[in-house]
């Protein structure tokens, strides 16, 4: 029987309903069909209003599919509610430190996700000026409000992240920041699609533009924010190559397009003829996240794949690919944009050319 965690979450000021499961795609498409329900992007995870009446309406909602409901985490965990405001000197230091981050040319998601951070921070420890932070507070505050809140290793790590850098702007000289203790993190492999699950979702995609994006972000093994930030000078059809500007780390790189995605290029600039960025939206503008996202979720509602697939699986996608292809590690890190090997040493544990060539000892056993 598939299992459902029902927990408490303090989010967007307000107690929510937290709802966490092992990944599967029929739950996901379920539990997304509830009028209450939302997602969190800051916590990636499901939640809806906390209320009893809303847990039992939920609960009964989920029981129609016959799902498991544990909600002794809802019963028992405790939220600290915070303040809804921060002190004027707090929010003025914030500010300052927000400016500082721009003008460091942080992506505007660290920004948001570091701001949001240190104002939860703050607003738990609310008693407290800048100054009189220390490490215990942090431990005190990983303790008392992540870990019982049940949140993520991930979020645990941004938030120190946020901390550090926050009192590098901010010095405090009795902040000892150098022997802050991280949790351990889930060392997951990436879900990858074969060729012909590729292929299953792109000929699925009749629109020429949506076939396009998807077709560029697996065949250069693109993040999804530096597919929309391409503009129309960002390709060069006669060198065959892209040029991809300020991506993560603010560095750029060249990415060689193949011969039959030139082909997919040509049809689709001459026939939509985009002004500004290779793929807009409405007015012009920038094709946004959730476009995309929904283009693939139609693709993938056409075929057979039960896997968990997101845009970044097909990046994931091209570069196993690339791998099993006979391509070096160290080409393939440039062509990803990885800045250590190590980060792309990750496809040799899902390739399964790699796999397939190990000797099972039990083959030598004659049964």
């Amino acid at each position: 029987m598939k299992k459902i965690i029902l927990s408490k979450l303090y989010h967007k000021d307000k107690n929510q309903i937290r709802i966490n499961f092992e990944y599967n795609y029929e739950i996901k498409e379920y539990v997304k069909k509830h009028p209450l329900v939302k997602w969190s992007n800051t916590y990636k995870t499901f939640y809806l209003p906390f209320s009893k009446e809303n847990a039992n309406n939920f609960c009964v909602y989920l029981r129609k599919k016959n799902y498991l409901v544990d909600f002794k985490k809802l019963q028992n965990n405790k939220i600290n509610t915070l303040p809804k405001k921060l002190s004027p000197e707090i929010t003025s230091s914030i500010d300052l430190f927000k400016k500082w981050l721009v003008q460091m040319r942080y992506s505007n998601n660290t920004i948001k996700t570091y701001i949001s951070m240190i104002e939860l921070f703050f607003k738990f420890h609310s008693e407290k000026n800048i100054q009189q932070i220390t490490k215990r507070d942090i431990e005190f505050f990983n303790d008392e409000y992540i870990i019982k809140n049940n949140y993520s290793s991930t979020f645990q790590n941004q938030l120190i992240n946020a901390i550090k850098l926050f009192y590098t702007y901010n010095t405090n000289q009795y902040l000892d920041l150098q022997n802050l203790n991280r949790p351990k993190k889930s060392k997951k492999l990436p879900e990858v699609l074969s060729l012909d699950e590729i292929k299953q979702i792109l000929t699925s995609i009749k629109n020429l533009k949506h076939k396009t994006l998807l077709s560029l972000i697996y065949s250069c093994g693109l993040r999804i924010g530096e597919a929309l930030n391409l503009k129309t000078n960002s390709i060069d059809l006669n060198r065959q190559l892209l040029h991809i500007k300020s991506a993560k780390g603010r560095k750029d790189r060249f990415i060689p397009i193949s011969p039959t995605m030139i082909l997919l290029l040509n049809r689709y600039l001459s026939l939509y003829f985009p002004k500004v960025y290779l793929f807009e939206g409405q007015a012009n503008a920038k094709y946004s996240t959730t476009s995309a996202r929904q283009v693939l979720k139609r693709g993938l509602s056409k075929t057979n794949i039960t896997k968990r697939v997101t845009l970044h699986t097909l990046r994931h996608s091209y570069a196993t690919h690339l791998l099993e292809n006979g391509t070096d590690i160290r080409f393939i890190q440039e062509l990803l944009g990885h800045n250590s090997p190590k980060t792309t040493m990750i496809y040799t544990h899902v390739s399964t050319t790699s796999l397939q060539k190990i000797k099972n000892p039990f083959d030598d056993f004659n049964i």
